[in-house]
């Protein structure tokens, strides 16, 4: 069984409304780190909606910048050379989000999130993204992620 990259963030920072398992409001996506690349799955509800029968374009936005997170974090340990779970992993934040939208999402299969570093810094990474929606990639996204700061805890 894989485990949620999420399950090793800090105490402190693991309220975030995408991904924090202790937001019980939030979405509580769930990453796994495959062989470089982090996969989540989401299935927005009828509420997610924008136009009738297609997701909210902020959900879509959303999902990438959680997701991106969570990427950054499980690359930042497999680069470090400790595997996932060895304790608890750095917390990113968004330094830049870029989305686009390529076809519109439709509401009810469920999204495939992947993400994969593509530049790393000692204290930031790109990642990029791509959002599924019935094996069709319906956005991407390029986020700058950065280590948390300290004046954020």
């Amino acid at each position: 069984m894989t485990v949620a990259v999420q399950n090793y963030y800090p105490e402190d920072a693991a309220h975030c409304y995408g991904c924090g398992r202790l937001n019980d409001a939030g979405y509580q996506l769930k990453t796994e780190w495959r062989e470089g690349e982090a996969i989540t799955r989401f299935t927005p509800q009828a509420h997610h909606t924008s136009m009738p029968g297609f997701v909210y374009g902020g959900l879509i936005a959303s999902i990438v910048d959680c997701h991106a997170m969570a990427t950054a974090a499980a690359d930042a340990e497999a680069s470090a050379g400790r595997p996932l779970g060895a304790g608890t992993v750095a917390r990113f934040v968004t330094a830049s989000l870029r989305v686009d939208y390529l076809r519109p999402t439709p509401l009810g299969p469920a999204l495939e999130i992947r993400g994969q570093v593509t530049e790393r810094g000692d204290r930031k990474a790109i990642v990029e993204v791509t959002v599924s929606a019935a094996g069709q990639i319906t956005a991407r996204g390029q986020v700058v992620a950065v280590r948390l700061p300290e004046t954020m805890r």
